[in-house]
């Protein structure tokens, strides 16, 4: 975890030459905490990292060595939420009005997690007092849209050379959710994001590795799977929810022993991915 200004607002990880149709991104996994955000949150900085996904994007790390880009970003979820819309604010928390192009009244706002959140994951409001929404602009000026001008190139690239293009948007989700809380939710948005049978390819290589698997329940996917996802197009997108609980100490925001062996499968499910023909239809 990093205490200082965002500066690189993301990062590309690329194979020495793309061979393989696949994208991986990771929204949520940025750890670089803006130091005026800190010391202007309520929370202490453990709480605000209970919005990460904790390492989610070392989980997928082995992508470009079967070559296939990693787009992370390093600004974390709680200062600004790039798996929403660009303009997705809770005008409650802002002391000036809103520009009358700004969504105000989607659900996840509602559920006060915007563009710019209201609550971290576990609940606790970020901020003691408003924010103007020049400070708003300014993340979505230099986070949201760095990190989506980087995941557009790649799609971009990828249907250049391959004519086709399957992103991988990588995430983690509370090990608490119930008694029958699964290992992994695959989210295509009710089949609307993705080929089935690229879904299927996914689900049934998970099951092979050992683990239990779910499909849109509770995550179907986000901004990124719905909005990037166009199969008529050529563009498959399907999001991918790991349990931390398979790979972390959720209290102390740590890895723990199982870390390795996850990291393993999913290395399992990459090369298994590259090596498919991706004859989709």
């Amino acid at each position: 975890m990093n205490y200082s200004a965002v500066t690189a607002p993301l990062s590309v990880t690329q194979p020495d030459v793309q061979t393989v149709p696949l994208v991986f991104s990771s929204a949520h996994s940025g750890a670089d905490y803006d130091a005026r955000f800190l010391a202007e949150s309520r929370l202490e900085p453990r709480t605000l990292r209970r919005s990460e996904d904790y390492c989610v994007d070392r989980l997928f790390a082995a992508a470009p060595d079967y070559g296939a880009p990693m787009l992370s970003a390093h600004f974390p979820r709680a200062y600004c939420d790039a798996n929403r819309e660009p303009w997705e604010l809770d005008p409650q928390m802002f002391e000036d009005a809103l520009p009358p192009w700004v969504n105000t009244t989607s659900a996840r706002i509602g559920a006060g997690l915007g563009t710019v959140p209201r609550i971290v994951a576990s609940g606790e409001a970020i901020y003691g007092h408003k924010l103007r929404f020049a400070e708003a602009e300014d993340r979505v000026r230099r986070c949201w849209e760095p990190y989506h001008a980087a995941l557009r190139q790649l799609i971009d690239q990828t249907m250049q050379r391959f004519g086709v293009c399957f992103l991988i948007d990588c995430h983690s989700m509370p090990s608490t959710m119930g008694l029958a809380t699964p290992d992994f939710v695959l989210g295509d948005a009710y089949g609307t994001a993705c080929d089935s049978g690229l879904v299927a390819k996914v689900e049934q290589c998970l099951r092979r590795l050992g683990y239990s698997v779910r499909r849109n329940d509770p995550y179907a996917g986000g901004y990124v799977t719905r909005h990037y996802g166009r199969p008529r197009d050529g563009v498959h997108a399907l999001q991918i929810e790991v349990s931390r609980g398979l790979y972390m100490d959720e209290r102390r925001i740590e890895r723990h022993s199982g870390f390795t062996r996850l990291q393993r499968n999913l290395t399992d499910l990459i090369a298994f991915l590259a090596a498919e023909d991706f004859v989709i239809g």
